[in-house]
């Protein structure tokens, strides 16, 4: 028996090493070994490459502000976080919004809970100047209340101004809305199907320069644990993805109170993964002086390995979706 033993397990070493060598071989095809001393000389060279004279170093925000600090966008894990109603998902479209006009890259946005109609119009609000509620209840509304009803105006084909400026304001984006994706999950999607649509719309726009944006990233994951432990794991499997796929990804997570907003310092130290953790807090008292419903609100940058850590101010215009530079 022990003899059989030994001979099985002697026929099986040449087969093991031939599939560790196969293995090896393969690692080293994907990654040949280089000393730094000439991966350095091919670094310099690409940089030698770059005859544009960048103040940052990474994509354009839109943000003045945020690009600077950030030293823009670059592959990697982002996590936005903030108390729920304070326009974490209107700042991420925005933001999208701007890294493709700015920059020309396609920008895909995977929704766990608005649909595409709400972004939309978010979208619509911001270019156009009119209220979302206003483009919400359809051109009827808006050719009685803002021009002659269209049964008295001169022209029977003619539109009011207010409807005329909308669909001119989607005339006038659909350049880089064509670079733009919008995605609605299921309600508790797996990362792999992300991963799968990313692949695909890089694929379609023919592009392997992406940038992605989830919101409500918490519905990922299993849902038998509660939030907070949820928290490390998706940021850890986000950040994998983001790597893997080099690309920036910008996730949104809500703070519901299980860290105090008034410490958002205490978010880097409970989000290892990502390179840049901003967290959205209210600012009452700046919010005194505006108008309602608009609101004053204070993003602290409160990790940010590529740059710099601070805070920024900024004005939110919710009737349009829009987030301004205080």
């Amino acid at each position: 028996m022990e003899g059989r033993l030994l001979s099985m397990i002697n026929s099986a070493l040449p087969q093991a090493g031939k599939i560790a060598n196969l293995r090896f071989t393969s690692m080293a095809e994907k990654y040949p070994i280089q000393s730094e001393g000439e991966q350095l000389e091919s670094f310099l060279g690409d940089l030698e490459k770059e005859h544009t004279v960048k103040n940052i170093s990474g994509w354009e925000t839109g943000f003045a502000n945020l690009s600077c600090a950030l030293d823009g966008i670059l592959p990697g894990l982002y996590f936005l976080i903030g108390p729920p109603a304070c326009g974490k998902t209107s700042l991420a479209k925005q933001l999208l919004d701007q890294v493709t006009v700015h920059n020309n890259v396609p920008a895909i946005f995977f929704t766990l809970a608005e649909t595409s109609k709400d972004l939309r119009i978010k979208t619509l609000a911001r270019l156009s100047g009119l209220e979302t509620r206003e483009i919400r209840r359809g051109s009827a509304y808006l050719l009685h209340w803002y021009g002659v009803p269209k049964a008295h105006y001169g022209d029977i084909n003619g539109l009011p101004p207010s409807w005329e400026k909308l669909k001119q304001s989607a005339r006038e984006a659909k350049p880089w809305l064509d670079l733009t994706y919008i995605v609605e999950c299921a309600a508790h999607p797996d990362l792999r199907e992300i991963e799968k649509r990313i692949g695909d719309i890089r694929a379609t726009a023919n592009s392997e320069k992406i940038f992605v944006v989830i919101d409500d990233c918490q519905r990922l994951g299993k849902r038998d644990q509660a939030l907070g432990d949820r928290l490390p794991i998706i940021a850890e499997q986000l950040q994998k993805t983001a790597v893997n796929l080099k690309i920036p990804i910008f996730a949104i997570w809500p703070n519901l109170g299980d860290v105090g907003e008034s410490q958002p310092q205490a978010w880097s130290e409970r989000v290892a993964s990502p390179g840049v953790v901003l967290v959205l807090e209210k600012d009452l008292e700046r919010t005194k002086k505006l108008t309602e419903p608009n609101h004053a609100l204070t993003l602290h940058i409160v990790k940010n390995r590529g740059g710099e850590k601070g805070k920024l101010a900024f004005d939110f215009f919710a009737a349009f979706s829009k987030f301004v530079e205080a």
